[in-house]
């Protein structure tokens, strides 16, 4: 009798990262008011609005840096905001890429072992990619160069190499850009979102630039710690759309 072998099924696709229904707020007043949304691998998100709108509040519970008072914050299909804070920690260093306004390199350490450095904290040391990656946003042969004799914008896209370095499942940017002029400005933007789709990583890109929230594949404007303006198909996109 002729054995048929059955072919797997792919695996179902799952949000790199979710929100859903987040309030949260300071000394009584809420800042968001049940916010949900999702990020699918390869896809680019930008988030805008207004200083005070939330955006920095979002950001920071959708990184775990904080806790929401209701509602869930999903990575890759594990839930975040429930586990212990060491774990999250240990999950953040290899799941989650972090990109700021301030690139926040290590003044002592070289370009290499800047960009080395989430690796190592998640249990990888891939010099090999870290190498590869400082290629790739043309800074090849400055591997053993301190932060302090780079220009503003080679040091950014440093930090972009680095939120890469681990793989990471998505890359949170918080307005990645607003210390740099226009053309590094767009030069980094144009990096991340080019590697981080190259990766299948999810971005999610907080800026106030309507010129850097072009790059993006969606575009939720956050007021007054709501989306507004945006339906279901613009919070959860369809699967099969990535």
């Amino acid at each position: 009798m002729r054995r048929v072998t059955r072919r797997a099924e792919p695996a179902p696709a799952i949000p790199v990262l979710e929100a859903r229904k987040l309030r949260h707020g300071f000394a009584g007043t809420e800042v968001l008011h049940g916010v949900s949304l999702q990020v699918w691998p390869g896809e680019v998100v930008a988030v805008t609005g207004p200083s005070g709108s939330g955006k920095s509040t979002l950001l920071h519970l959708l990184g775990g840096l904080d806790t929401p008072e209701q509602g869930e914050v999903w990575w890759a299909g594990e839930r975040a905001d429930t586990l212990d804070t060491q774990t999250r920690a240990q999950r953040r260093a290899g799941r989650l890429g972090l990109v700021f306004q301030h690139h926040y390199l290590l003044e002592d350490l070289n370009v290499l072992d800047n960009v080395l450095i989430p690796g190592r904290l998640s249990g990888q040391d891939d010099r090999g990619r870290a190498q590869g990656l400082i290629e790739r946003v043309g800074l090849g042969g400055r591997e053993g160069s301190l932060p302090g004799v780079l220009s503003g914008g080679e040091r950014q896209r440093v930090a972009v190499a680095r939120a890469l370095s681990a793989r990471p499942a998505v890359v949170l940017a918080d307005e990645p850009t607003g210390s740099l002029d226009r053309a590094n400005a767009e030069l980094v933007a144009q990096l991340l979102v080019h590697l981080a789709r190259e990766e299948q990583a999810g971005v999610l890109l907080v800026t106030h630039d309507d010129r850097i929230a072009a790059f993006a594949d969606r575009s939720l404007h956050l007021l007054d710690g709501q989306f507004t303006g945006a339906g279901d198909e613009a919070l959860f996109p369809a699967a099969d759309r990535r």
